[in-house]
């Protein structure tokens, strides 16, 4: 497995690396100090296949660059590595398609764990963006919270696009794994956020994640 960090910190891209080590002793890491060098390593490193992103970038807007790789290389992870912790700035990096956002506070345990999380196919939010003070919708609907997806009224397909969003995947990716047209699984995106009384793809995630659900493998 390749892992690209990017990150114009050589001290955190060396913590990283260690980190990254013990999680998969096998990988090969690569270091990337801006925007540049970035799109020149996943360039000649096709396979790459999670990228730890900072935020901050001396050359490049840390959420343009994300954006960016998630459209050109879609079957790549992307991680938001972050001193910025507020919920705007969590919730922007997971609507464009991160698989999770780790302030770079955490501590060494927690990096590890949000890891571990993402390479088992998972989505790693900060706790504090789950408490009373950043109100998800889904608290503010006691009755959606204490309900299943199936009481919700989710059909078996839409359980399945809901479980690829929480891995992440674009519409496009959802399509290309259920083998279904556009049309159809932004329709079924459109009664998933109207089940659970949210407006967009990470207050979806939210809900599902504060409710407890045991969402069905994805795809």
């Amino acid at each position: 497995m390749k892992i690209l960090v990017v990150d114009d910190h050589v001290l955190i891209r060396e913590a990283l690396r260690g980190v990254l080590k013990e999680l998969r002793s096998d990988a090969e890491v690569l270091e990337a100090c801006d925007g540049r060098q970035a799109r020149q390593l996943a360039t000649e490193h096709a396979d790459i296949g999670l990228v730890l992103l900072d935020l901050n970038l001396p050359d490049a807007d840390g959420f343009s660059m994300l954006a960016e790789l998630r459209e050109r290389y879609p079957g790549t992870s992307v991680v938001v590595l972050s001193a910025q912790q507020d919920r705007g700035s969590v919730v922007k990096a997971l609507d464009l398609g991160a698989l999770g956002f780790i302030p770079k506070s955490a501590p060494r345990e927690v990096m590890l764990a949000a890891l571990e999380l993402v390479f088992a196919g998972g989505l790693y939010i900060p706790p504090e963006i789950l408490t009373a003070q950043g109100a998800a919708p889904a608290q503010t609907q006691p009755s959606a919270a204490r309900a299943s997806p199936r009481d919700l009224g989710l059909t078996e397909r839409q359980l399945e696009v809901l479980a690829l969003m929480m891995r992440g995947k674009s519409n496009k990716a959802i399509c290309r794994v259920l083998d279904v047209a556009e049309p159809t699984v932004k329709n079924h995106v459109t009664a998933i956020f109207k089940a659970l009384k949210v407006t967009n793809r990470t207050e979806a995630v939210i809900a599902v994640i504060e409710s407890g659900w045991e969402m069905p493998p994805a795809s």
